[in-house]
């Protein structure tokens, strides 16, 4: 239960659905979590619900599009604990979808900035702070739509397939620094966006499911605790992957 007691974790998005998760899952293994998310209200709460707990955990309030944000997240972590072992650069958000021909130049940009640059501008600032305590481990939250086609928004699959190679890409090059970097891929999981899906189209799950073998939605714990073994030393020779958390998605 403490197998991650005096390290520091960093969730972005840590808030709802699978970041929520994910904080919860550090903080049920013993570390000291930093939520990071717009919304105070909800960053707030999951403070709440890791103290219920007797775990610790604070929230910054964090738009990981903008480099001050982020520079002022990784600062804040390290003036309150000191040291930043594991980061889930989790968060995102984009723009309108559709057609490629029909998507304004703002939604690429919105989405990009969201999506990849985000993770970009996480790492700049994660990688130093991470190498003034000999290494750690970051995990990108990437999708199978990084990995496969996704006709309703080309914007969004490019930019999920750029953080698989940016993930790649600089787990090269500072693996020998001590930081491993991996990625993982959810496909269809029970968070507030799909909730979203389904009350604006009645049945649209149950017509997403018949992509996904297990025939039901994953848990976003599901997803958590992928994250957090990525995280920890029995995932150590595992370096620049992408893991699918998928329900046999990809497999078809």
């Amino acid at each position: 239960m403490n197998a991650m007691a005096d390290r520091v974790a960093l969730v972005t998005g840590g808030s709802s659905g699978i970041g929520r998760a994910t904080a919860l899952a550090f903080a049920a293994e013993g570390a000291r979590v930093v939520i990071a998310s717009r919304t105070q209200e909800t960053g707030e709460a999951v403070v709440a619900e890791i103290g219920a707990t007797g775990g610790e955990a604070i929230w910054v309030q964090t738009d990981v599009s903008k480099a001050v944000d982020v520079e002022a997240l990784v600062a804040r972590t390290m003036s309150t604990y000191g040291r930043l072992d594991y980061a889930f650069n989790n968060a995102g958000s984009g723009g309108n979808g559709g057609w490629l021909t029909e998507i304004r130049e703002e939604d690429f940009d919105q989405t990009v900035a969201g999506y990849l640059k985000s993770c970009y501008l996480c790492m700049q600032a994660e990688i130093p702070a991470m190498l003034k305590n000999g290494g750690g481990v970051i995990v990108n939250n990437s999708s199978v739509d990084g990995q496969r086609a996704f006709p309703w928004d080309p914007i969004y699959s490019a930019a999920k397939h750029g953080v698989l190679g940016l993930t790649k890409s600089a787990a090269v090059q500072y693996i020998r620094q001590g930081i491993r970097i991996n990625a993982i891929c959810p496909s269809w999981i029970a968070t507030p966006p799909v909730a979203a899906i389904e009350e604006r189209d009645p049945g649209a799950t149950e017509r997403l499911l018949q992509h996904q073998p297990i025939g039901r939605l994953g848990d976003p714990r599901e997803v958590a605790d992928t994250v957090v073994w990525l995280c920890s030393d029995r995932a150590s020779f595992i370096v620049g992957t992408a893991i699918a958390v998928d329900g046999g998605y990809l497999a078809v």
